[in-house]
């Protein structure tokens, strides 16, 4: 039972798990299926076990995880969950990944893919068109991003866990924000721009002709800064959709393209994708936190980060638009 559970630092350092899994090894989730408890994992019911509600007007104080030495341990793990809700929350990855892994180095070696001869038939004993698939000459090296908080536990100690949350979320979300900064850099470097009819002006015809030149792919996704969406939604043929931006964080073209607002990108341009072959994103490992400090009540900084890559797996599936410039 979840109530028995020996918890100790040492299950944040068991190599190839987590702390919910390692966990998890010691009280299995299927012991639960058909009862209350059928829908916690691991971590969830040693809060319960606890009597430490993280969330909702009547959360518990910060100094609920230290009335014993083995709530303690579950303080870190509380502090990764919730940086890393911050992060999702914030990401775009979702709408342009097609593909993601883990590593447990540092590197990856990036695939591209080419297509040469035309899909018009083949004759009898011509050539067969070929699809090549070619590794980078070079391994990329893995991006760190990283973030580090500073406070002490006295300062925190009698703080609502609500209110903690909220600001381990925008550490999450700061860091994510750097992240989709990257993931739209390295996804589009090479990628020629397109231009817009008139420079620093954005038409519906713009759009359109935007849409048209992925050709062969399927445009799912536009990225922009907030000031080229306030551009988008000013177009009178937009007026139908704001509703449903206002609703989601998002909006769909009358064409059924998501356009996202993004403040990591800082120029005018729109970037396009086709989230079902454009991008490759390698990750090694999850969200980390220096858990020997935040098992001690001397602490006075969480340092949070992640490492990961992307890289162009189709060049067609991913265009640019310069709104700044004209044709």
């Amino acid at each position: 039972m979840y109530k028995n559970v020996k918890l100790e630092k040492g299950l944040y350092s068991i190599a190839g798990k987590t702390f919910t899994q390692a966990l998890a090894q010691l009280d299995p989730d299927e012991n639960y299926a058909g009862t209350e408890l059928s829908g916690l994992d691991a971590f969830e019911r040693q809060l319960k076990r606890f009597d430490i509600k993280i969330s909702g007007a009547d959360s518990d104080k910060v100094e609920k995880f230290f009335t014993t030495t083995e709530s303690a341990v579950l303080f870190p793990e509380y502090v990764r969950r919730t940086i890393q809700q911050g992060l999702d929350e914030a990401s775009i990855l979702p709408d342009i990944v097609a593909a993601r892994s883990y590593t447990e180095g540092i590197d990856f070696r990036a695939m591209s893919v080419k297509k040469a001869g035309t899909d018009t038939g083949v004759a009898q004993g011509a050539e067969v068109p070929a699809t090549t698939v070619t590794l980078a000459s070079a391994a990329k090296a893995l991006t760190k991003f990283a973030r580090k908080l500073s406070f002490s536990y006295e300062s925190i100690r009698n703080q609502r866990l609500e209110t903690l949350g909220v600001i381990l979320k925008g550490l999450g979300a700061a860091i994510s924000e750097s992240v989709n900064a990257k993931a739209i850099s390295e996804s589009a470097t090479g990628v020629t721009a397109s231009k817009v009819a008139a420079a620093s002006t954005v038409t519906y015809a713009d759009i359109t002709k935007f849409w048209a030149s992925m050709k062969n792919f399927n445009m799912t996704t536009m990225i922009c800064s907030p000031e080229v969406m306030a551009k988008i939604l000013a177009l009178s043929e937009m007026k139908y959709c704001i509703s449903d931006y206002m609703t989601s964080g998002r909006v769909k073209t009358p064409y059924g393209v998501t356009i996202i607002k993004s403040s990591s990108i800082s120029d005018g341009k729109i970037y396009a994708f086709d989230n079902s072959c454009a991008v490759e994103m390698v990750q090694s490992g999850d969200v980390t936190v220096d858990f020997d400090k935040l098992l001690s009540t001397q602490c006075s900084e969480v340092s949070c980060s992640v490492l990961t890559g992307f890289a162009r797996i189709n060049d067609g599936a991913v265009a640019v638009l310069d709104t700044d410039s004209a044709e």
